[in-house]
Formats: structure tokens, C-alpha cells, sequence
């Protein structure tokens, strides 16, 4: 019975690790690629692996790499958004976009105000996991310091451990809903790039018949919140949301993130 679980373990080990071995020729073979310039050939080879299940935040930053290459910057946008998602501490993925959104002259959320991007931008730097880590450390910071203001008789310490029992309560919270949305935004995917160049946006689920029925315009690149999905004649429709403004587009005309 032992020498049949050895074995078992072993052919697993040996499986495992042959798997790797071909992972990373194929990998190696993408980067030769993007290195000699043969761009769709990459990207041929990172697509398989993505289609695969072996997506990972880097295999996404490199899709990305090789879309804007072939200067489609709708769908390197798609991609390191997609690496963001995985990966919200991916420097490289974060610059990238905002360079190739910066060079496509497309502003993530242009009714946005200042103050909320910027909340935004800084919630995304870091994963679910992270956010959830700081509230706790922020929580225990909060005990020790309601602590010192019971128990220490120093009115300076006294001063140190009330505010800072507010502050780090205060850390508390915020950590805890950036950790819900992180959360929230990971496993509900709701929102997509337009890829189509440009998309016509409908005032309703079907193709407009004439411009009273077109909502506006939106650009290749651009982000939107789906709210919601409904198919009419066979065709999908997303109800979705960008810069304060709604609509239904065809699904056709995006891709979800």
C-alpha cells in the first residue's frame, strides 16, 4: 500500500513538473517571438496559453505588450486592465495603461471628479487580501491604543492613545470598504473596454434605426460599468454605464474585463 502511494506521488511529482518544463518552452518560444518582432505569432502563443487556464497577471501584461504592438490599443487596454485585476500591485501593468490611454487621448472617467479618481487609483493599488490585512492591523492598532488611554496615567500618552484610537479606527473602516470593493470588483465582472472603433451606443436593447435612437458615441478604449444584459433577436445587449451617462450597446461591440 505504501510503495502504491510512493508511486502515485511520484507519477504526479514527474507530471507536474513535465507540465512546468512545456509551460516554459512555450513561454520562452512567445518571448523569442515579441523579441524578433513576429507580433502575431506571440500573440498566438499567449492567447493558447490564456484559453488554456494558465492565466496569470503576467501572461495578461504580456497580451497587453503585444496588442500595442500590433497598435490595437483597445485590446491592450483589455489586457492590462485584466492583469490589474489579478495583479492590482502590477507597477508595470498600471504604467502601460495609462500610457497607451494617455496616447489614445482616453480618460478613464471623464465625469469623474479629481478627488474620486484619485480614491480610486489608490484603492486600486492594492488586492482584497491587502486591504483586509491593514484593516486587521488597524483594528489590533486600535485595541492597543484605547488601551494606553485606560490604563497609562501620562496625560501626554493619554493624548497619544485617544487619537490615535480615532485614527486607527478610522483606518479601520476605510481599509474594510476598500477591501469589500476590491473584493466586489474581483468576482463580479462588471465592467468591459469598448473595442469596436467607434461604438454606437443605443437608447434602447436593438439596433438604432435612425440617430434619435443613438444614445452617443464612445471611443475604442473606453471602460463602462455593465448594469445590466438582455437578448432581443438574438443578440446580446448590455445596459451599461460610463461618465454619468447610460446606454445599451451590442455585446459585440466590447469585451468584459
Amino acid at each position: 500500500m505504501t510503495k502504491r502511494i510512493i508511486t502515485i506521488i511520484t507519477l504526479a511529482l514527474m507530471s507536474a513538473t513535465a507540465l512546468m518544463a512545456a509551460t516554459a518552452a512555450h513561454h520562452d518560444k512567445a518571448a523569442e517571438a515579441y523579441k524578433q518582432e513576429l507580433y502575431k505569432e506571440a500573440l498566438s502563443i499567449y492567447l493558447a496559453d490564456a484559453n488554456a487556464g494558465r492565466a496569470s497577471a503576467d501572461l495578461y501584461y504580456n497580451i497587453g505588450n503585444t496588442y500595442y504592438r500590433l497598435k490595437d490599443n483597445a485590446r491592450a487596454i483589455l489586457y492590462y486592465e485584466k492583469a490589474l485585476r489579478l495583479d492590482p500591485g502590477c507597477s508595470d501593468a498600471r504604467y502601460n495603461l495609462e500610457f497607451v490611454r494617455s496616447r489614445a487621448g482616453i480618460d478613464e472617467d471623464q465625469g469623474a471628479n479629481i478627488f474620486s479618481i484619485w480614491m480610486q487609483q489608490a484603492m486600486s493599488r492594492l488586492s482584497s487580501n491587502t486591504w483586509a490585512v491593514i484593516a486587521l492591523v488597524a483594528f489590533l492598532l486600535t485595541l492597543v491604543a484605547i488601551a494606553v488611554y485606560i490604563f497609562v496615567d501620562a496625560v501626554a500618552w493619554r493624548k497619544v492613545g485617544f487619537f490615535g484610537a480615532i485614527l486607527a479606527f478610522v483606518i479601520t473602516i476605510v481599509s474594510l470598504v476598500c477591501a469589500w470593493q476590491m473584493h466586489d470588483r474581483a468576482i463580479h465582472h462588471n465592467e468591459a473596454i469598448v473595442i469596436a472603433n467607434p461604438a454606437s451606443l443605443s437608447t434602447s436593447p436593438r439596433t438604432p434605426k435612425d440617430k434619435t435612437e443613438v444614445a452617443f458615441e464612445l471611443a475604442a478604449g473606453c471602460k463602462v460599468s455593465i448594469i445590466d444584459k438582455v437578448e432581443t433577436a438574438g443578440t446580446l445587449w448590455y445596459h451599461i454605464e460610463t461618465n454619468r451617462r447610460q446606454a445599451w450597446i451590442a455585446a459585440k461591440q466590447l469585451e468584459v474585463i
